[in-house]
């Protein structure tokens, strides 16, 4: 969902920037619920306020309900099949390649100077090798950026005291 909502919401309809949708991104992996549907709520609103987020969200969420709906009936019947079986395995390979190709955009996106990479690898680290919350790795990561930008703020404000 993610190169989709990036393909027709940025570069076909112009109804947010690349960097906007980053920092949907952003928040919508920080909120509780699905990415895409959250970042799909944040752009209706954002163009046309309480109706617009309804609307979005009913929209993104509606064809997945009903594909999802019809596939279960149909497959609760096949399950058992040797044939479905290895065709759901080969869904699940193809949308990890999927999810991979997202992650490596977002991250050729994100990850512009060197402490970029050094929090990316952190909270990759604490979350795959020491089973972290990821609720304490994006509060250490917001924390993270906030002091970061807060020095880059302090920096700019007074150029005298990066020359001394």
């Amino acid at each position: 969902m993610l190169p989709i909502l990036e393909r027709e919401l940025a570069e076909k309809l112009g109804w947010t920037t690349k960097e906007q949708l980053l920092d949907y991104y952003a928040i919508g992996q920080s909120t509780p619920g699905i990415i895409a549907v959250n970042v799909a709520t944040f752009i209706g609103y954002n163009r046309c306020g309480i109706l617009g987020g309804i609307c979005s969200t009913t929209g993104v969420v509606t064809p997945s309900i009903i594909v999802i709906s019809f596939l279960a009936h149909f497959i609760s019947n096949f399950s058992d099949m040797a044939w479905v079986q290895k065709s759901l395995a080969g869904i699940n390979v193809a949308v990890a390649a999927l999810l991979t190709k997202a992650v490596w955009q977002f991250c050729r996106k994100s990850v512009k100077h060197a402490w970029h990479f050094l929090v990316l690898a952190a909270a990759f680290s604490a979350i795959f090798f020491f089973k972290l919350n990821s609720v304490i790795i994006i509060v250490c990561s917001a924390l993270v950026g906030i002091t970061a930008q807060l020095i880059k703020t302090r920096k700019t404000a007074n150029p005298q005291e990066t020359k001394e």
